[in-house]
């Protein structure tokens, strides 16, 4: 009893008025009060139930209402949509075509909601049979004459059939719209899941590892204690763990199968460097003109890894409007992280994509990493379609 409950006084206010006016024009088809009262209360009082029923079962049932609905309309095969002469033809003469009656709107609106709303097909298909059993019956009751088989045929095809199957398109069109907007919607999280991702490895990781900078060189520092030694000792490691617990989060939120983002972050190249030289770290600037626009990424991630893979050792940053460079010497101390592999990763994608080379290695006794990349308006020198040249070996300072 459920299913015909009606959850809101709408639905119950428009189902009570059709079945008003289905009960109104089944009345008005039926026999005259005036002159056949008994005929009227049967055959029109039996249709005005039969209406309720079928509007009771129209919304869980459109398929049964429809059935219902086409037992008891008052049909007549000499009454078409159109008519056509096919004496042309042996055997035929003049022919209604679609026979329809005063009922015929709302088997039409009920075949097209059992397409809309219902998606197993074996209760459709079985009242369609029915209804077509029923026709049978109708055409072989008045003679069974071909013109009336073409009529009751064609009444099944735009009368049920046509209905049924624009509401099963209709249905599927829904689908496929929310699926597709369920897909867009799980790549926008994808997006943002990324930006985050970069977010937190480009700023918190670069200030994690300034922070185990700032106290490697605490716990070296000449007149502590041996209980402040520990101490610095003791926040480096966790500075070097957080870094690690970071990389692990970000290798999480990160959408491998998207590109990284190509948009610096706000500030400049001497201001990062600045920054740097604050935390502890032996920085050199050399910078020649306006530094490319991956400058800042490049730099940022050279001075990320010597902080954590060779703390106290002098670094050295070049940049400029083709090559940025950042370069350290020997390590003085011990390393403050372990490596990850994501940074260098993600930095490679995108000068890449900048139509750039990138090359990390052994420089001397400590490691360089260096960016060439094209002159504004030139063309990328990497054919097009072709391979994408493979990675060099990791590290110990690819994070």
């Amino acid at each position: 009893m459920n299913h015909l409950r009606r959850t809101t006084r709408r639905q119950t206010t428009s189902d009570v008025l059709l079945w008003a006016v289905l009960t109104i024009l089944a009345a008005a088809t039926g026999p005259d009060p005036t002159t056949e009262p008994g005929a009227f209360l049967l055959i029109t009082g039996g249709r005005v139930l039969a209406l309720a029923a079928a509007v009771l079962l129209g919304r869980p049932w459109p398929w049964a209402a429809a059935a219902l609905i086409t037992l008891v309309a008052p049909w007549d095969l000499g009454v078409g949509f159109a008519t056509m002469d096919l004496s042309w033809w042996p055997g035929l003469g003049v022919t209604k075509i679609v026979p329809i009656t005063s009922l015929t709107p709302a088997i039409i609106w009920y075949a097209y909601l059992a397409g809309r709303r219902v998606e197993e097909t074996r209760l459709p298909l079985a009242a369609f049979l029915g209804v077509a059993a029923a026709g049978s019956g109708l055409v072989l009751a008045s003679g069974g004459r071909p013109e009336d088989w073409i009529g009751v045929g064609t009444a099944l095809v735009a009368t049920y059939a046509a209905p049924y199957l624009l509401g099963v398109l209709r249905r599927r069109l829904g689908f496929q719209r929310a699926r597709a907007q369920a897909a867009a919607e799980a790549q926008a999280r994808l997006r943002e899941r990324t930006r985050i991702a970069h977010d937190m490895h480009d700023s918190l990781g670069h200030d994690l590892a300034l922070i185990a900078v700032r106290a490697a060189g605490l716990e070296l520092s000449p007149g502590l204690t041996p209980a402040q030694v520990t101490a610095a000792g003791e926040l480096r490691e966790a500075a070097a763990e957080a870094t690690e617990r970071l990389r692990q989060i970000v290798g999480l939120l990160r959408d491998q199968g998207q590109s990284a983002p190509l948009d610096p972050v706000g500030e400049g190249v001497a201001e990062l460097v600045e920054r740097a030289r604050a935390s502890g770290m032996d920085v050199t600037l050399h910078q020649t003109g306006e530094p490319a626009p991956l400058a800042h990424r490049v730099v940022q991630e050279g001075l990320t890894n010597a902080a954590k893979h060779a703390p106290g050792a002098p670094v050295t940053v070049t940049a400029g409007p083709r090559r940025v460079s950042v370069a350290n010497g020997a390590a003085r101390g011990r390393a403050a992280a372990i490596s990850g592999g994501t940074g260098l990763a993600a930095l490679r994608e995108r000068v890449r994509l900048a139509g750039g080379t990138l090359t990390a290695g052994p420089h001397g006794h400590g490691y360089e990493l260096a960016v060439e990349l094209p002159r504004a308006g030139e063309a990328d020198p990497r054919p097009v379609g072709g391979p994408v040249p493979a990675a060099a070996p990791r590290s110990e300072h690819d994070q």
